[in-house]
């Protein structure tokens, strides 16, 4: 009886995210602007109420839980160093500051798609902006040479 390996969803997430950014300078790019995404709309749930951005980076977690636990474990880092950043933060200087890296960030996305000459992979699929984090986690990890 011959038993055939199905790849796991994360490996076919990504398989299908990198198919778009293959582009060095893209690549870059999406390495700065994605954390800085991240941090803005943590940030900008923080300004609605801290307990709001705790439970959506408890959501994605979960998310991220049932895709990779190295994933999950880094992606609760990052979540943690950005509500310890937020935290920290005058109260008044979060909505602000998380809606101008915002814009900012995303401008550099759409850049970055520019240069690549493709669209960016969450407008055929919402799950690409949960994956977006974990392609750049991935390239950390291949780099510490960490199994994911």
């Amino acid at each position: 009886m011959e038993t055939t390996l199905q790849p796991r969803t994360i490996d076919v997430l990504l398989a299908r995210y990198a198919e778009s950014h293959r582009d060095p300078t893209n690549e870059i790019i999406h390495c700065v602007c994605i954390p800085a995404i991240v941090f803005s709309l943590l940030g900008l749930l923080w300004a609605i109420h801290p307990v709001v951005a705790l439970l959506m980076a408890a959501g994605a977690l979960a998310y991220y839980v049932r895709l990779s636990l190295p994933f999950a474990i880094g992606m609760a880092a990052l979540a943690a160093v950005v509500l310890g950043l937020l935290s920290a933060m005058p109260r008044e200087m979060v909505l602000p500051a998380s809606i101008g890296v915002f814009v900012v960030a995303w401008v550099g996305q759409f850049v970055g798609h520019h240069i690549e000459g493709r669209k960016p992979s969450f407008l055929e699929d919402l799950r690409f902006l949960l994956i977006g984090p974990l392609f750049v986690l991935g390239l950390l990890y291949r780099r510490l040479h960490v199994a994911y």
